[in-house]
């Protein structure tokens, strides 16, 4: 099948999961994560109708975006673990990062956004499992609150939401409990009405198991394979 074949596809597996939990599927973002994939593929995806992309990798991102800069419309989120060092050229080159994990990064980024006079969305990762090859805040660290507490020093940073990365499981329904987890994390801090913190973005969910996530409350799916098929090696 083609990238366009599968968009249609994942999109036709998101409103089903979206109508069996009562929700609007518009009100879901799909984002198709491009790390590994050629600008080509990009393209494609963007002509059939996505809008929002993902990527993991700084450098490779860098020399990809050339024909990717004119795309009317186009959004590029970083969605892997990033190095404070990197955080100026991150700043540059995407429009949102969804992967804050400490108040340090938090202060790079706010700092390289206010350099180049731009406001940066951005998305608190939690790890939701406690894996220690995984990025994230760590469930009970007290980072949360840090950062969270500090969110009106950053003028440049705005705080749309959390995001996670579960164990993963060959079965999608192991990934609802953590799933169910962040989403009862995300709406008592939304309770807490912070200033600079919207929460109203929860990105859960990648190509094996979106419905799981959208059915507990997902409003942005990360999915790569399903659309641009198994991941080039490096």
């Amino acid at each position: 099948m083609s990238i366009s074949e599968n968009i249609a596809e994942v999109r036709a597996c998101i409103e089903s999961a979206a109508r069996r939990a009562g929700r609007d599927p518009s009100a879901i973002t799909l984002m198709a994560v491009s790390k590994t994939f050629p600008a080509e593929a990009i393209l494609e995806a963007y002509s059939a109708g996505v809008r929002v992309f993902g990527e993991n990798r700084v450098q490779e991102f860098a020399a990809k975006a050339g024909p990717l800069r004119e795309l009317g419309g186009a959004a590029f989120h970083f969605i892997g673990h990033l190095q404070s060092n990197k955080a100026a050229v991150a700043a540059e080159l995407f429009d949102a990062v969804d992967s804050i994990d400490s108040v340090k990064l938090a202060e790079k980024l706010n700092a390289a956004a206010a350099e180049l006079g731009k406001t940066l969305s951005v998305l608190i990762e939690i790890n939701v499992g406690g894996e220690e090859a995984k990025s994230g805040l760590a469930m009970g660290s007290g980072e949360l609150g840090k950062i969270l507490i500090q969110t009106e020093d950053w003028k440049n940073l705005s705080v749309q939401g959390l995001m996670t990365v579960p164990p993963y499981a060959e079965d999608p329904e192991e990934a609802r409990p953590y799933f169910r987890q962040l989403r009862e994390i995300c709406d008592k801090i939304a309770a807490r009405h912070l200033p600079r913190v919207s929460m109203d973005v929860l990105s859960m969910g990648m190509s094996h198991d979106f419905e799981v996530a959208i059915e507990e409350g997902s409003t942005c799916v990360r999915v790569g394979t399903a659309i641009f098929g198994n991941r080039l090696q490096k």
